[in-house]
């Protein structure tokens, strides 16, 4: 309902610079991440200032978005609405439930007075796709789960205890970022409820439908390892290997399909590696995190050994919220967690549990800078509360500066 819907700042900002500019707006992102309530916080918005019938808006997954067979009949209704020269803003929920949408979009876009904004949740809408399906007509909105800082003003309506920052961050960490799971109080046990509703309904309709996947049982193998192992590098012929270790046929081809269907569904995230002296990505190998840290928690349940992966988890996609293309970096035999870079900017990241008084801990997070030329800031982002030193200009951060700070 609209009165639960918290605002989404980051992504109501990039709508605003985009209205009414020559392009089909497409917010796309995994099931439940809040695309929809993103839709209804715009509608409600333009409502306040545009005509009514000014403003025609579908949701494909509910009833009246079941009555269209097909797109030309979505057309037909559309265009039965737009009356006059002024623009009608066309607002169109989980468009890919309607076979051939982009037929219907790409004709009203080309022949109508619209400005269209679209939401969807899986590999028809995945860049790949939409560079085919819209033809350079469109802009990109990469929806994510709730970041730190949404996360503390979901809290902040919802009436929570006062905590610190590095308080608050653990139980982040402990509950993931679905909005659904944060606009009322739930305790612990409805909360792994409803993510594990959210985790099987993307891997059933997103993945597992959508891509016509036959042994699920492989596919589900393949999603608990990656979620598993978040942050260690892999190869679809190294996982191949250990299936067949597992007594699982599965040949390297099959592994790289279904992985690529875990990302058309944007259940995993891949970073790939980068070569820091050689300036050049590397083939064959990646890393693999989760569109949600509460994924790996609906997959296999809480365990504290996999904290350091949640961290890089976490370190991951908030570098991809701010517009970074996020890489692994490689220098020698040595391996940098996060290479970032946005246009001319660039920044390297260490994502570790904690330092502690531990030297060879200190001495392997940091020393892992070792040897880059550049000046492009560098930091080791972390847990720990009194440890603030920085070491011949790393920057030492406690991981709730980092997501609530402007790097």
């Amino acid at each position: 309902m609209m009165a639960n819907i918290v605002g989404r700042d980051l992504y109501m900002q990039q709508l605003h610079g985009l209205k009414e500019k020559p392009f089909i707006k497409v917010l796309t992102g995994i099931r439940r991440s809040g695309k929809s309530s993103i839709l209804g916080l715009l509608r409600k918005e333009l409502s306040a200032s545009v005509d009514p019938e000014h403003i025609i808006y579908f949701n494909l997954e509910l009833m009246e978005g079941e009555g269209f067979s097909g797109a030309k009949a979505l057309h037909d209704a559309i265009t039965a609405r737009i009356r006059d020269e002024k623009t009608h803003y066309i607002l169109l929920d989980e468009i890919q439930n309607l076979p051939e949408w982009e037929r219907a979009v790409n004709s009203l876009f080309a022949s109508k007075p619209v400005d269209i904004y679209i939401t969807g949740s899986n590999s028809r809408l995945l860049s790949s796709e939409l560079a085919t399906l819209l033809a350079g007509r469109y802009v990109e909105i990469k929806v994510n789960t709730l970041s730190f800082r949404e996360y503390l003003h979901f809290k902040e309506n919802t009436g929570g205890p006062e905590k610190t920052p590095p308080e608050a961050v653990w139980d982040y960490i402990r509950l993931g970022g679905f909005p659904a799971i944060h606009i009322v109080d739930y305790d612990q046990a409805s909360v792994e409820s409803i993510t594990k509703d959210i985790y099987a309904s993307v891997l059933l309709r997103d993945t597992i439908q959508r891509h016509r996947i036959r042994n699920i049982d492989l596919l589900e193998r393949i999603i608990r390892f990656l979620l598993d192992n978040t942050g260690r590098l892999f190869s679809a012929r190294s996982i191949a290997a250990y299936m067949k270790h597992e007594n699982r046929k599965a040949d390297a081809e099959t592994v790289y399909n279904y992985i690529h269907a875990l990302e058309s569904a944007f259940i995993i995230k891949k970073a790939r590696v980068y070569d820091v002296e050689g300036k050049e990505l590397l083939a064959f190998r990646e890393k693999y995190y989760p569109g949600d840290i509460s994924l790996i928690y609906a997959a296999l349940g809480h365990d504290f050994k996999r904290i350091s992966g949640i961290i890089e988890s976490i370190v991951f996609t908030e570098l991809e919220r701010r517009g970074y293309d996020v890489y692994v970096g490689k220098l020698d035999n040595r391996e940098i967690d996060f290479i970032g870079i946005r246009g001319a900017d660039k920044i390297y990241i260490q994502a570790a549990y904690l330092l502690g008084d531990n030297q060879e801990t200190i001495d392997r997070e940091f020393g892992a800078f070792k040897g880059i030329q550049d000046n492009y800031p560098k930091y080791v982002v972390s847990l720990d509360e009194r440890w603030s030193d920085n070491i011949e200009g790393i920057r030492r951060l406690h991981l709730a500066d980092f997501l609530l700070g402007d790097y």
